[in-house]
């Protein structure tokens, strides 16, 4: 499994990161440790959860499964080590500490709380799962209005987040943090007010990605560079639509179409239109779906890990036949002619 080191961190991380969020509500406890397993097996050492998880759907009841499933493996097998382990603290509006938003205080009931579900003394990325002042993550990019930001309010909550994190981190109970669900100006900014503050940056960013959805592509891709921080793509094969599963009105039973019929928006005619035109470059260049668009993201200069995704082991079996592959210069030529007849599908 092909390895790099993350940004100015001192980790090195497998480039293909094990997605857990489907744990607890579409996945047992069973199979997601057989995930675990498998992904361990075939030298992934890097995996994502988060507080408010498992989604699909996202209910107040089930916050924090997701790291309990995980944290009954770490204890079960004793193998906590053999993982760089990514969490994240939801903010406002979400199911989990009631709602509330991302402050110093929260940070701390927060992260006693996951070390305490995953059965462990130490998280290696923290992560803040979206902004207080909103995000144009999740199709809100249509509507997205930053206009009533007060940037002063913005400013010091940044201040507060990062002071806190910062004890945080020398009380040894995490290693790094990142932001999710950021923008340009966000990874700046949260980049000069933690220099400014003399401590620890944000290490990493975990936005959406995928040939589908290339946002990032332009300022956020500058500021990733420039200020160091990679990014951990998430939903990089769009929920499964660039599997080619949902081609011609199908929905496999038990996916996650079946439980979310539109995916976040995601599943729409334009996207199906542009996973034919994709398939057809794929077959050109004798590669899978899976293995073209995986490639695809982790071709980019600002990729830190794609993030996996899977509900069975047969699909972790195929995402996994994407280590180590490598686009051509011809096949990557042939992705960026689609991408100019099918931008933004979603």
């Amino acid at each position: 499994m092909q390895k790099k080191q993350l940004g100015r961190t001192g980790l090195t991380v497998t480039e293909l990161c094990l997605g857990t969020m489907t744990w607890g509500s579409q996945n047992t406890e069973a199979e997601g440790h057989a995930q675990i397993d498998m992904a361990a097996d075939r030298g992934i050492n890097f995996m994502d959860t988060a507080e408010m998880y498992p989604v699909a759907p996202v209910l107040a009841e089930t916050v924090g499964r997701t790291e309990e499933i995980i944290g009954n493996w770490f204890e079960k097998t004793g193998r906590r080590n053999d993982w760089i382990l990514a969490s994240k603290i939801g903010g406002a509006g979400g199911k989990a500490r009631g709602g509330a938003a991302i402050s110093a205080g929260e940070i701390r009931t927060a992260v006693d709380s996951s070390l305490k579900r995953l059965k462990t003394d130490v998280i290696d990325i923290y992560q803040l799962h979206w902004p207080n002042r909103g995000s144009y993550a999740f199709r809100q990019n249509w509507r997205y209005d930053p206009s009533k930001q007060d940037r002063n309010e913005t400013v010091e909550h940044m201040q507060d987040v990062l002071g806190e994190l910062a004890k945080q981190i020398e009380a040894g109970k995490l290693r790094y943090v990142g932001l999710s669900n950021e923008s340009a100006w966000g990874m700046a900014t949260w980049s000069r007010v933690a220099d400014e503050m003399g401590v620890p940056r944000m290490a990493t960013i975990q936005n959406e990605y995928s040939l589908l959805y290339r946002e990032f592509d332009t300022d956020a891709a500058e500021a990733s560079i420039n200020e160091e921080i990679p990014l951990l793509a998430y939903s990089p094969l769009a929920t499964g639509i660039l599997s080619g599963k949902y081609q011609d009105g199908a929905r496999p039973e038990g996916s996650r179409a079946t439980r979310t019929p539109d995916l976040g928006g995601r599943l729409v005619p334009r996207a199906l239109e542009a996973v034919a035109a994709y398939r057809k470059v794929a077959e050109k260049h004798g590669l899978t779906m899976v293995q073209m668009s995986l490639a695809f993201c982790l071709s980019r200069p600002f990729m830190g890990a794609a993030i996996i995704g899977a509900t069975s082991t047969a699909q972790l079996e195929q995402v996994l036949s994407a280590d180590g592959v490598t686009l051509s210069e011809e096949c990557l030529q042939d992705i960026a002619e689609v991408h100019k007849a099918h931008p933004q599908p979603y």
